[in-house]
């Protein structure tokens, strides 16, 4: 289990370092720290005006300040300011939420040696962890985190536990010459060791350069950049068409760029970041309140399109603690008993793992009453067993627990026994076991072999739910573990994972670059249940082959080792307890033990994802309807249909009460969603050429049957696109017919109507508007509900086909990758 340890030469680890078992001078620490600096991790920091003005910068804000700009030109100073104050509102609303996620995230900061016991000056001092340089001579005890990657020089031995840095679930025990990583915590024993490497050039430091390689470009973010490119394409086009006919009938220039830049303004999503931005920090709120917490705001987006979760095993899918298995009894009267032994072969005050879980396995605390322990050996790599010295009443013996073979040995066990023993241990062995002998003597001479005990690392109480759930939400699970093969098939069989599972190096290979896998090794990998000795380099070789296949992958981890494959992927999530390093490449960041928040995180960003895809949709149509309705009627009627004060209006009143949408009940996909921009575009499109329609059928009616003069014909115009956007919302927010979906949340229900009797109160009364009678109002209200209908019809269709599409694209590559051979036979039966 884990890499091979080898031992070096202690003396000439010495004379690289031109240093001795005296330790360091004061001088020569100076001169160190000049040459190899502190021992940290180089941390770059964005300063909070540059973060602030990034979002100043992409597709949408560009529309948004080339329109404040052209304001500026004309000297509009009322359109200057409400673009301005729209601009700062986006740009506020992220980064505000970004850094709310980045303060939390520093709060949960808690890990990292902070002192070292160093030889210095002839003297033991203690000092902080950063001031080490390569080749001090520290002391490492009980509980230390290795401050520094050393190798032993000194003691009889250590037994650490590297899991944090390799996913290995056992400590390794340790003697001179070994090697121990930064970060990794000592568990037993006490050494002293020289220090090889400090800072970026640790185990640790290493991995963290890896992790500034990994990084993945949000599909949120792609998304938002098509839908700006397509509505940057529309409004800019319809523009030239307006201006240039418009020029061409003799209309004065700086009157016609005045209302082309409001026009525009009102067309393009002006407020579609802040509305997203606000979707996705209420979701990360609500995660909050969950036990998540979201250190990046597109990763929610993402979690809703995750279809791949690959998942550390030690400390995630179990509980990175040693339970009892079903032990073997041989000279013991019962099982009961066998425990009972060998937890008086034990010690609490050790800490010691193995001692812990014997002791934890006596049900029965009270047999322990009457039993005195005299004296205790722990255990140490020589011997390779524990002893303890027991009295009871007048009664004594010894009993010890170790290594089966050390302790059949000791016990003498021979012939059918001996058979007996190798089996049970070897059949322990291939589930990934670990497997203690016990026996008992009177004399400390003669002893009886009393059976074997099994030790295993348990599997979570929530996990096997947590992944039937992920199935049944459409999510495959894939173990990724630092152990054998053995240990991973064992544990996943338990979840009920499938047991399909490789050690890395057969499918990648020692290289474990992603850009040098075949296809037939990314077909393995993808494939496979799980990845047994995997290493930092392997998991982000893993996550990234999985991408390159189309996946939207989310990886869980605790440890270092798993810090660069949870920054490569889509969605990275640190459980419960991670290191420092592991926090600072997550997306998502768990606070309290479990997995079961991850179907919860899962099912919390789907309901998002539907609330800004019926926000993106609804937008797009709006966009349409404004500038396609706006620029065709002034080509074929030559009037303008709507005032500068109106498209104003009319965008603040589309789009501020439009954000209560965050708030909105959605119906639950159970299958991961992610963004079809062709779908988007194509149920968008749809809705804005019918909503173009109906728009135009107002302007018929209006014209000809009322024989409305244009200044009330304009506010009949108006009111029709405010009371058409705002029921056409209704109509995209499900892909149902929308009387059949959740019911609206009251905050945007009664935002929506709360706009309506705004604006019909604005027409009625003739404020900024000129009046219309309030029965015409009505009137427009009931045109409106009755094309509500009509796209709902036209929408349910669209989304018919579509489906009918996609399934029919689905069986036909289902088909087509099927053998010739198959396809035969099939057709056959």
């Amino acid at each position: 289990m884990g890499r091979h340890e080898t031992v070096q030469d202690i003396h000439k680890i010495f004379a690289d370092l031109k240093c001795g078992p005296e330790g360091l001078t004061s001088p020569e620490i100076r001169l160190r720290l000049d040459k190899y600096g502190q021992n940290a991790l180089k941390t770059e920091t964005v300063s909070p005006l540059k973060k602030l003005l990034s979002y100043f910068w992409g597709p949408i804000p560009w529309m948004i300040e080339a329109a404040a700009l052209l304001s500026l030109i004309v000297q509009d100073w009322v359109d200057f300011s409400i673009i301005l104050v729209l601009l700062i509102f986006n740009a506020g609303i992220g980064f505000w939420e970004e850094a709310k996620a980045s303060n939390a995230l520093d709060a949960l900061k808690n890990q990292m040696a902070l002192k070292a016991r160093v030889l210095r000056d002839g003297k033991w001092n203690e000092v902080d962890a950063t001031n080490l340089v390569p080749g001090d001579l520290v002391r490492i005890r009980l509980g230390d985190v290795i401050p520094a990657d050393v190798v032993l020089t000194e003691g009889e031995y250590l037994s650490v536990d590297q899991s944090a840095l390799t996913g290995e679930s056992l400590p390794v025990n340790k003697k001179a010459g070994n090697e121990a990583f930064s970060g990794s915590v000592a568990k037993q024993g006490e050494m002293e060791a020289v220090v090889t490497a400090t800072g970026e050039n640790t185990f640790f430091g290493r991995t963290a350069k890896l992790v500034e390689s990994a990084g993945t470009a949000s599909h949120f973010q792609k998304a938002v950049m098509k839908v700006g490119d397509f509505l940057i394409f529309i409004a800019i086009g319809l523009a030239m068409i307006l201006v240039v006919t418009e020029l061409l009938r003799g209309e004065p220039l700086i009157k016609l760029i005045q209302f082309v830049l409001i026009l525009v303004v009102a067309s393009i999503p002006v407020a579609m970041p802040a509305v997203l931005s606000v979707t996705m920090a209420l979701g990360a709120l609500s995660l909050s309140k969950k036990k998540a917490i979201v250190s990046k705001l597109q990763a929610i987006e993402e979690m809703a399109g995750i279809d791949i979760l690959c998942s550390d095993k030690t400390g995630t899918l179990t509980k990175n603690q040693l339970d009892l298995g079903e032990p073997i009894v041989f000279g013991a009267p019962d099982k009961n008993n066998l425990i009972l032994m060998a937890g008086l072969a034990s010690k609490t005050d050790n800490g010691d793992a193995i001692d812990l879980a014997v002791l934890k396995g006596i049900t029965d605390k009270s047999e322990l009453s009457g039993y005195e322990q005299t004296s205790f050996s722990p255990f140490d790599p020589i011997r390779k067993r524990t002893e303890g010295t027991i009295t009871k009443g007048d009664e004594k013996f010894i009993v010890t627990k170790g290594a089966p073979q050390v302790v059949l040995d000791l016990a003498n066990v021979t012939g059918a026994e001996r058979e007996k023993a190798n089996s049970s241990i070897n059949n322990f062995a291939s589930k990934g076991f670990r497997a203690l002998g016990v026996a008992k003597s009177y004399d400390g001479k003669q002893w009886e072999f009393l059976g074997i005990l099994s030790l295993f690392d348990p599997p979570r109480d929530d996990s096997k739910i947590t992944i039937i759930q992920a199935g049944e939400h459409g999510i495959q699970v894939k173990m990724v573990t630092g152990d054998d093969t053995a240990i991973g098939r064992e544990t996943a069989g338990q979840l009920g994972m499938g047991t399909n599972m490789f050690p890395v190096s057969d499918l990648i290979g020692e290289d474990a670059d992603p850009s040098h896998l075949t296809d037939s090794q990314v077909d393995m990998i993808e494939n496979a249940d799980g990845f047994a000795r995997v290493f930092p380099e392997h998991k982000y070789a893993i996550v990234k082959a999985l991408q390159e296949r189309g996946h939207i992958v989310a990886m869980t981890g605790d440890g270092v080792n798993d810090a660069p494959a949870l920054k490569q992927a889509d969605a990275g999530i640190a459980v419960s307890g991670a290191t420092d390093a592991a926090r600072a490449a997550a997306d998502l960041i768990l606070t309290e033990p479990g997995l079961s928040v991850i179907i919860k995180a899962v099912e919390e960003a789907r309901r998002i994802f539907e609330r800004m895809m019926s926000y993106t949709i609804y937008r797009i149509a709006m966009t349409i309807d404004i500038m396609a309705f706006v620029v065709l009627a002034m080509l074929v009627f030559d009037f303008y249909p709507l005032t500068a004060v109106m498209i104003i209006m009319l965008a603040l009143l589309d789009d501020i009460p439009i954000m209560t949408i965050a708030y909105d009940n959605t119906w639950l996909d159970p299958k991961p969603v992610r963004w079809q921009m062709g779908r988007v575009l194509s149920i968008s499109s749809l809705l804005g050429f019918l909503a173009v329609i109906e728009t135009f059928g107002m302007l018929w009616i209006g014209r000809d049957i009322l024989h409305y003069p244009v200044e009330q014909l304009q506010t009949m115009l108006f009111l029709q696109l405010v009371a058409g956007g705002h029921l056409m919302l209704f109509v995209t927010r499900t892909k149902k017919a929308f009387w059949r979906s959740p019911h609206p949340a009251p905050k945007l229900f009664w935002a929506i109507t709360g706009t309506q009797i705004f604006a019909a109160v604005i027409c009625g009364m003739g404020w900024l508007v000129p009046a219309i009678p309030w029965m015409h109002i009505l009137w427009v209200w009931l045109y409106n509900l009755i094309w509500m209908v009509v796209q709902d019809v036209f929408k349910l269709a669209a989304y018919r086909v579509m489906d009918g599409k996609s399934v029919h694209a689905q069986n036909f590559l289902r088909v087509a990758n099927e053998p010739i051979f198959s396809r035969f036979t099939r057709h056959k039966k």
